[in-house]
């Protein structure tokens, strides 16, 4: 099954700055060959339900390794059956009907 998620991986305890932990978690997901779109406050990622949930996985144990005691994650998970649809398609969606009417 295909899956499109929003992951917010936070590490605790490890100080202000988090960009190095998200930067080994968007190399995870990138390595494990899903598709992945960075924002301000997260990743989207999309794949198959696997191969997505054992990158985060992954994530996981890589920000332990690199210190964090503790980790919290916020994750939203969308699945569609009627049609294939991809993060891109979403945005340039909502893109379209951004578009001034001529």
């Amino acid at each position: 099954m295909k899956v499109m998620i929003d992951l917010c991986i936070v590490p605790l305890g490890v100080g202000v700055s988090v960009s190095s932990y998200v930067a080994e978690c968007v190399k995870i997901l990138e390595a494990a060959g899903l598709s992945t779109q960075l924002h301000a406050y997260g990743t989207n990622v999309e794949g198959d339900w696997d191969e997505v949930f054992a990158a985060v996985k992954q994530c996981h144990a890589r920000v332990h390794e690199m210190g964090a005691p503790r980790i919290t994650t916020s994750l939203r998970v969308g699945t569609r059956t009627d049609r294939v649809q991809s993060m891109e398609d979403k945005v340039r969606s909502v893109e379209d009907k951004l578009k001034p009417k001529v």
